[in-house]
């Protein structure tokens, strides 16, 4: 009887542990008054480079400063700053088999002050017919580096005219005169027999701005990251008289429990390990601020990346449940899921293999270096309706189940923090 009550208590440890850990930082008041400001109409959608952006990185800058943190590695303070070059159309006019094209019905990715293409010039032209991946095909082509023409069948309308949204009015680049220009024409025409496109651009040097703070731990050279994105789309086109993407899931939420957890481990005894918290500029136009922050680290004393997006409602799993993207790819879910046994959380595999995103959040740039990077999250992403509208507002959200969310992390994390668990790396040789 001793002997089945020892390994019972055994392989309860994990869960006895984590329910030992006091959660009592992380309420559902302060939840709500973070994501409700980060959510706000008067942060006009917290889209890059505009004055709601720049009003949200001062907020975070502040809670950074109320918790006590120290600035990131190599930094003065708590705002991590790069430059950027922004790329708008001023003039366009294109012509496809002789046929004018409407503007709505073409984007370009370019870091070209002018174009002139015709078809006599040896071009490369691409079709994405009504059975592809139109998403997979464009992230195959931004690493072309020569110039493209792209048809896409209008099969693929709605996805096309997102990107014509986000990127008609002009294109990132973190340099220019790196890869070549890539121009996208909706139409059902499958052949390009004969071409004139003419394009003027204005490029704007600019800044964005990721915001970070640390606790140091005991080994100071031992980084766990915990992060999220705190940018949006901004001002979109009115519905109902609604014109202010306010993303309180997407990504309010996630920018929040990054904040709440920094408070919940500032409040206890030295980590193990050192403590990063950032929130991430521009993830909305190409993940820039993700990338900028990783080339400042050495990502082998990275060990593991908490990313969270999308938190703010439940899971396909039920109540206190979330999920952890590219699962199969290191240990680090498994590590958390032994953490939350015999707690009311629970984390799982993604159910959206299809959608792909473990490529599509913040944590590709650190997973494409061999870190345990992985993005948690809750929403489902097959069924959201509001995921990139004016709709998605605070009053979509389940504050009760983003405070165990956070809860959940804080006990799930709690292993690789203290320095008990040490997740396996990502096979950068099965990393795209």
């Amino acid at each position: 009887m001793k002997k089945t009550i020892a390994l019972l208590l055994l392989a309860c440890g994990s869960g006895m542990a984590a329910l030992a850990q006091d959660l009592s930082p992380i309420t559902q008041p302060e939840v709500t008054r973070i994501v409700q400001t980060l959510s706000a109409d008067d942060m006009q959608g917290r889209a890059s480079f505009t004055p709601g952006i720049e009003k949200a990185a001062d907020f975070i800058q502040q809670e950074f400063q109320r918790i006590g943190l120290q600035p990131l590695p190599g930094e003065n303070g708590f705002r991590q700053t790069f430059t950027m070059y922004r790329v708008l159309p001023q003039e366009k006019e294109v012509k496809l088999n002789r046929k004018k094209i409407p503007a709505t019905h073409m984007f370009a990715i370019t870091d070209a002050q002018e174009l002139e293409w015709k078809n006599k010039q040896d071009r490369k032209v691409v079709t994405v017919g009504e059975l592809a991946d139109f998403r997979t095909v464009l992230g195959e082509l931004n690493k072309e580096t020569e110039d493209v023409l792209v048809l896409v069948h209008p099969k693929h309308e709605e996805l096309f005219s997102r990107y014509q949204q986000y990127l008609g009015s002009g294109s990132v680049k973190k340099q220019l005169g790196q890869g070549g220009s890539k121009v996208f024409i909706l139409t059902d025409m499958p052949h390009a027999r004969k071409y004139t496109l003419e394009m003027e651009n204005r490029i704007e040097q600019l800044q964005l701005t990721n915001v970070g703070g640390m606790i140091e731990g005991k080994r100071k050279d031992e980084f766990v990251v915990f992060s999220g994105h705190y940018d949006h789309i901004g001002i979109q086109q009115p519905v109902a008289g609604d014109s202010i993407a306010n993303g309180a899931d997407d990504n309010a939420a996630g920018t929040t429990a990054m904040l709440l957890l920094a408070d919940y481990y500032k409040r206890q005894p030295q980590p193990e390990r050192s403590l990063l918290f950032v929130a991430f500029a521009a993830e909305e136009i190409g993940g820039y601020g993700s990338k900028y922050f990783s080339e400042q680290l050495n990502p082998d004393q990275i060990v593991a990346m908490f990313n969270i997006e999308m938190v703010g409602k439940p899971s396909k799993f039920g109540p206190n449940s979330a999920y952890l993207t590219g699962f199969e790819r290191s240990d680090l879910g498994t590590l958390v899921q032994k953490r939350l046994q015999g707690t009311p959380y629970s984390i799982h595999p993604d159910p959206y293999p299809e959608q792909n995103l473990f490529y599509r959040s913040d944590n590709a740039t650190l997973a494409r270096l061999g870190v345990p990077a992985h993005t948690i999250s809750s929403v489902q992403i097959d069924q959201d309706k509001t995921y990139h509208t004016v709709k998605d507002e605070l009053s979509q959200l389940d504050m009760a189940h983003l405070t165990n969310m956070i809860k959940a992390i804080a006990l799930g994390s709690a292993g690789v923090v203290n320095g008990e668990d040490t997740p396996t790396r990502v096979d950068t040789s099965q990393v795209k």
